[in-house]
């Protein structure tokens, strides 16, 4: 992702793109589908299926008020400014929300690892017990032994990992993805009702005050990390025309790979009895069951993982290498933090993530139902991550207005009114999420806001506020300090 990227002011000129030698460049069905499979997961199907034929318009909604503009608005930053986030809401507003705009794309992954991790321990109890799924205990250890063990293999600077990330798309989404909807097809073809009703009246959620539609917020965050996709547009021979097909190719196939699971498992197993963490092995269990293949669940257990734990290992050193380039020539975090191991890795910014993922990992032991903690997780993490975009989309508005004559390879349309939409729906579905869901079971309404409230604004607000207000001059690494760092980073 662009957290990763050094910050620098250097433009990506139309001359400098032009220069770009034939064999870099890459058509828009290589992005689309780099796009896709950056974005594209089973994990939130569980989520989406306890609204049966409504989950199709709670992914369309959100796809065209904030996929959309997110896609378009940052691959116009990504053309015109190199350094990721950090660079274009430093440029567009100033420095102090640049540092709060990367460090919430690396403090939603604080709430994002328990709640990935979730799904991990809820998928792996059905390769040995599918009791297990709901026991809040051995969920917590998973994360933590799980989440401890990446620690360990990112520290060491293994390579490879971006590989092991992309095999686990096609061996733990498509694969499965695709078996999960024909065996679907197959179940409702033998003449089995669908436990969700298919028919026209349900294509709405049903209304019961906006806590009906909290649920919406999670597909935030399945649609969240278009802006790692942007820095590609200068790679594209026509972006003003390729970049768009691109996009609108990625939106219909990762709309297909949402919707169709989260149909197919809607099929399956009633809303009243799906597991938001084990809610896709559920499905798999019965329409293995209903063809005498049950053998195969674990299988696809063990597939699922896979894809889960490829996909953690690659945001475990991203987001945290970028906030680390950013600390070392700003002085934004002391300088224990900013220290790197022997293998060129933030060791140090990892393992004290670690020790706060360890606390909220004991959220699912406390927690009593299994389902709850992942759903306010999810919430946080889709929180924090908001208030990145919200920065992002003021920033765009900023430069083109105070640098409309920037070199940029793509120009987004109507930009302020991308901006606009973007903005307003980020900041509705921020606030929506302080709601407790319709389906969010016996939970107090004022713990669930002093929960979802302390982690959000909390973790995204107060703690960059006291790094920023604590610093010293001292925090701020001379530069030749900083570029060998860089270079002893690069090379991890």
């Amino acid at each position: 992702m662009n957290a990763m990227d050094v910050p620098a002011d250097k433009p990506v000129a139309k001359a400098e793109r032009a220069a770009v030698p034939a064999r870099a460049w890459i058509s828009w069905v290589a992005l689309a589908l780099m796009t896709t499979s950056s974005v594209a997961s089973l994990r939130p199907s569980p989520t989406m299926a306890v609204y049966g034929l409504a989950c199709v318009f709670l992914y369309i909604v959100p796809a065209i008020v904030f996929l959309l503009p997110t896609s378009l608005v940052s691959a116009e930053l990504a053309s015109g400014y190199d350094g990721g986030v950090y660079n274009w809401v430093a440029r567009g507003i100033s420095k102090p929300m640049g540092f709060l705009a990367v460090w919430c794309q690396f403090a939603m992954t604080i709430f994002y690892y328990p709640s990935l991790l979730g799904f991990v321990a809820s998928t792996l109890a059905y390769v040995f017990d599918p009791e297990l799924a709901s026991s809040g205990p051995y969920t917590a250890c998973v994360i933590v032994v799980v989440y401890w063990t990446g620690v360990w293999v990112s520290s060491r600077g293994t390579k490879g990992v971006a590989g092991l990330a992309s095999g686990g798309l096609i061996i733990g989404t498509l694969i499965p993805g695709a078996v999960l909807v024909i065996l679907g097809i197959a179940f409702l073809g033998q003449g089995n009702q669908s436990a969700a009703p298919m028919n026209a009246d349900h294509l709405l959620p049903a209304w019961a005050g906006l806590s009906s539609l909290v649920l919406i917020v999670n597909n935030f965050l399945s649609y969240s990390g278009m802006e790692m996709n942007a820095v590609h547009v200068g790679s594209l021979r026509n972006p003003g025309k390729e970049f768009p097909r691109a996009i609108f190719m990625a939106m219909g196939l990762v709309l297909l790979i949402f919707i169709l699971p989260a149909l197919a498992i809607s099929w399956v197993v009633p809303a009243d009895q799906l597991s938001l963490t084990a809610g896709v092995m559920q499905a798999f269990d019965a329409v293995f069951a209903e063809f005498g293949t049950q053998w195969l669940t674990p299988i696809f257990g063990i597939m699922l993982v896979t894809a889960s734990l490829g996909g953690m290992l690659t945001w475990l050193a991203g987001p945290s290498k970028g906030l680390l380039l950013i600390s070392r020539q700003e002085g934004y975090l002391p300088p224990f933090l900013q220290r790197l191991n022997k293998n060129g890795v933030q060791q140090n910014i990892l393992v004290t993530q670690g020790i706060v993922t360890t606390v909220i990992a004991l959220g699912y032991a406390l927690i009593p139902n299994v389902s709850s903690a992942y759903w306010i997780f999810s919430v946080i993490t889709t929180q924090v991550y908001l208030i990145m975009y919200l920065l992002m989309f003021v920033a765009a508005v900023q430069l083109r207005r105070k640098d409309p004559d920037h070199p940029r390879g793509y120009k987004a349309p109507m930009l302020i009114g991308l901006c606009g939409v973007g903005f307003t729906a980020s900041l509705a579905a921020l606030l929506v999420g302080f709601i407790p869901p319709s389906q969010f079971e016996s939970g107090n309404g004022g713990v669930y806001f002093i929960i979802v409230a302390g982690g959000a604004l909390g973790l995204g607000l107060l703690v960059p506020f006291l790094f920023y207000r604590l610093r010293k001059p001292s925090w701020k690494l001379p530069e030749d300090e900083v570029e060998a760092g860089e270079a002893e980073a690069g090379s991890a």
